[in-house]
């Protein structure tokens, strides 16, 4: 987390912190935010020291995101030795009476699982990722499931062993005041919000449009796509083999990246419906709420956390993957969406403004910590 880098990422549990941080403290709580660069907030902010890392950024003549972008592993090991250095500074804090509880908020805490007995203070995790999403979560959460885990949904909670010490689930909420309907919304297209990975389905939506077109060639739909792609990294092709060769900027619309928050309103709140075609398993989803802020329903497959977040038949519809043999059958999955597509006018946008309101707002993320906090102290 760093104030040169916030703006140009499209999903980080940062914002989530800044937005929980600032909104315990706007409670009455005191609040220390420990981040590896300085962000702004109105909370006490706690930063590692970075000037190696700026240094080996002045030799490289880099800045954050070119490194980010050039050199991805070399950046997420010099973050982590930020990361290590704040989660001592935090732990030191709390032992020395500054801190009464500490939460690890992020998609990188397994640093700081092995040392949370050190700590003689109550140390809550809350992470970010599945947890079975990679290797060496698979290999080092189930030791330390006797810890104070809170899930951001049930479903997140498959991915750990049976006898966890589950302290609390908390959905996101968001504290966006622009994300709200758009009085006279166009209805006349299909967004895509996200990264463009093939982990999240972008070339089934583009499938599920081209197919809808095929049998609607009166009324026929546009997707459009927002988001980044990642050609080029890590030998990622999926931008160039699935996504780019059907982008013709008229069915498939390629917008770019929305980080603007009046812009992202636009882009939700003008759409017929989101769609979240999601291959593994959601943890939550955030661009789900955010188009329900807008009064945009969505059609998301049933992976993960989505079926917990869309309200099926009343904020949108939950789309059951056709599997054969364990494996996604694409064409069958992609008819699914077509069928929910064609129905998506009898959701009411009111219902999905108000759903929102009703459990997915930062005063209910806020308060649901506050809950566990309480429990834990």
């Amino acid at each position: 987390m760093h104030r040169d880098i916030l703006p140009h990422v499209i999903f980080s549990p940062a914002k989530l912190a800044l937005d929980l941080a600032e909104g315990l403290a706007a409670q009455g709580q005191e609040v220390t935010l420990f981040s590896p660069g300085p962000v702004d907030t109105s909370v006490r902010n706690v930063t590692a020291d970075l000037s190696l890392f700026e240094h080996e950024l002045a030799l490289r003549g880099d800045t954050y995101t070119e490194l980010l972008k050039k050199h991805p592993f070399t950046f997420i090991t010099l973050a982590r030795q930020m990361q290590s250095e704040l989660i001592a500074k935090a732990y030191q804090m709390a032992n020395d009476g500054s801190l009464d509880i500490v939460h690890i908020y992020t998609n990188e805490e397994d640093t700081a699982l092995p040392f949370a007995a050190l700590c003689n203070k109550p140390v809550v995790f809350t992470h970010h990722d599945p947890f079975n999403f990679l290797v060496k979560y698979k290999n080092l959460f189930p030791k330390y499931k006797h810890l104070n885990w809170i899930s951001m949904s049930y479903a997140q909670r498959k991915g750990m062993p049976d006898g966890t010490n589950w302290v609390g689930n908390v959905y996101h909420g968001l504290s966006e005041p622009k994300l709200r309907p758009v009085k006279v919304p166009a209805r006349d297209y299909v967004a895509y919000l996200g990264r463009i990975i093939q982990p999240k389905g972008v070339h089934l939506a583009i499938q599920a449009i081209l197919k809808y077109n095929q049998e609607h060639s009166d009324v026929p739909l546009r997707l459009k796509i927002a988001g980044k792609h990642y050609a080029g990294h890590k030998k990622d092709t999926y931008w160039q083999e699935q996504v780019e060769p059907h982008v013709d900027g008229e069915v498939i619309q390629y917008v770019g990246f929305i980080n603007d928050p009046a812009a992202k309103r636009e882009f939700l709140g003008n759409a017929k419906a989101l769609v979240v075609p999601s291959l593994f398993d959601e943890p939550f989803g955030l661009v789900s709420i955010e188009a329900m802020a807008c009064g945009t329903p969505v059609v998301g497959l049933d992976s993960g956390a989505i079926p917990e977040v869309i309200d099926d038949k009343t904020t949108g519809y939950v789309v059951a993957k056709a599997m054969s043999e364990n494996i996604v059958n694409e064409p069958a999955t992609v008819h699914a969406l077509v069928r929910n597509l064609e129905r998506i006018e009898a959701i009411d946008r009111a219902v999905c403004r108000r759903t929102y309101e009703s459990k997915f707002t930062i005063d209910q993320m806020i308060a649901g910590h506050l809950e566990v906090y309480a429990r834990l102290t």
